[in-house]
C-alpha cells in the first residue's frame, strides 16, 4: 500500500483544480471575495490578541489626545485645527493606525514566511493573480481591525474628550472610501517592500525603515500641515499622506467639493502607480526565480 503524506497547510494561493481555466471575471470577483472575507475571519479568531490591541490603541490615545490638548492650548488654531479637532485628530489616526498597517505586517509577514522557505515559486505558477491574491487577503485584514481597533478605541475617545465627528451619513462614506484607498495605497508600499525579498532573501532591514518613514509622513505624529518650510509642502503630496492625513480630514470636513474630490483622486492615484509599480517589480523579479537552498 503506498505511503499517504498529508498535506502541507497552505497560506498562499490555492491550486487550479481543473487544470488551466479560461477567464471569467465573476467567477475571479467571487474568488478575491471569498479570500477577504476569509482573511476577516481568520483576524476575528485572534479575539486575546484583539482586545489586547483595543487596550493598546486606546491608552496611546489618551496620552497623545492629553498631549495636543496642552500644546493647542498654548498655541490656539495650530495647523487650521480647533482645539475639539486636533483631539479628534488623534482618535481618528489611531482608529486607520492598524487598519493601513503604518506599522507594516499583515500579508507581509505571510508572504516573508513562504519567501524563507520556498513556497513563493510555488505561488507563483498557480492560476490566481499573485498580487490580487495577496491585496484581498490585506482587504480583508483590514476590514476588521478598523472595525475592532479601529471603533472601539475611537467610540472610547468620543465619550472622554469634547470631539469633532460629523453626523451627516455621506461625510462617513466618503470617510470610508477614503480608507479603502488608504488600506489600497498601503499594500502597495508594502508590497514593494516585500518583493525586495526576491533578490535579499530577507526584506525585514528595509521594512524597518519603511516603517520609520511611514510614521513620519503618514500623519501619525503630526498633521503635516505642521511641517515647517518646503518641507511641510512636499509631505502631503507624498504617498504616506494618504494613509493617515488624508482619511482624517476628510472625516474632519477639511475637503468638500473639488477640493474632496482631488483628496480622494490623489489616494486613487497613488494607489493605481503603486500597484503598477508593484506588477512591473513582480514580473521583473520573476524572469528568474531563485529559492532559497537551492
Amino acid at each position: 500500500m503506498p505511503n499517504v503524506v498529508p498535506a502541507e497547510p497552505r497560506l498562499g494561493p490555492p491550486p487550479d483544480p481543473g487544470g488551466t481555466a479560461r477567464p471569467d471575471p465573476a467567477g475571479t470577483a467571487r474568488l478575491y471575495l471569498a479570500v477577504a472575507r476569509g482573511a476577516f475571519r481568520r483576524y476575528s479568531t485572534y479575539r486575546a490578541a484583539t482586545l489586547a490591541g483595543v487596550f493598546t490603541n486606546t491608552v496611546f490615545g489618551f496620552i497623545l489626545a492629553y498631549t495636543f490638548l496642552a500644546l493647542w492650548q498654548a498655541r490656539p488654531g495650530l495647523g487650521g485645527y480647533d482645539t475639539a479637532q486636533a483631539v479628534t485628530y488623534i482618535w481618528i489616526s489611531q482608529a486607520l493606525l492598524v487598519a493601513v498597517a503604518v506599522f507594516g505586517g499583515g500579508f507581509q509577514d505571510d508572504l516573508q514566511e513562504r519567501f524563507r522557505k520556498g513556497d513563493i515559486a510555488v505561488d507563483l505558477y498557480r492560476p490566481v493573480d499573485f498580487q490580487g491574491w495577496w491585496l484581498a487577503t490585506d482587504v480583508g485584514r483590514a476590514a476588521f481591525q478598523l472595525l475592532s481597533r479601529g471603533a472601539l478605541p475611537l467610540v472610547a475617545g468620543s465619550l472622554a474628550f469634547d470631539t469633532r465627528l460629523p453626523h451627516d451619513p455621506s461625510v462617513w462614506a466618503a470617510f470610508l472610501l477614503s480608507a479603502l484607498l488608504a488600506v489600497v495605497v498601503s499594500f502597495g508600499l508594502r508590497f514593494l517592500v516585500s518583493l525586495t525579498a526576491f533578490w535579499l532573501q530577507d526584506a525585514d532591514g528595509i521594512r524597518s525603515v519603511t516603517v520609520v518613514v511611514s510614521m513620519f509622513f503618514s500623519g501619525m505624529l503630526l498633521p503635516l500641515g505642521l511641517f515647517p518650510g518646503w518641507l511641510g509642502e512636499i509631505a502631503p503630496a507624498l504617498p504616506w499622506a494618504a494613509l493617515i492625513q488624508i482619511p482624517t480630514d476628510v472625516l474632519l470636513e477639511r475637503h468638500a467639493g473639488a477640493g474632496l474630490l482631488g483628496a480622494l483622486g490623489l489616494q486613487a492615484l497613488w494607489a493605481v502607480l503603486l500597484l503598477a509599480a508593484g506588477r512591473g517589480v513582480q514580473l521583473l523579479a520573476t524572469r528568474k526565480v531563485v529559492v532559497q537552498g537551492g
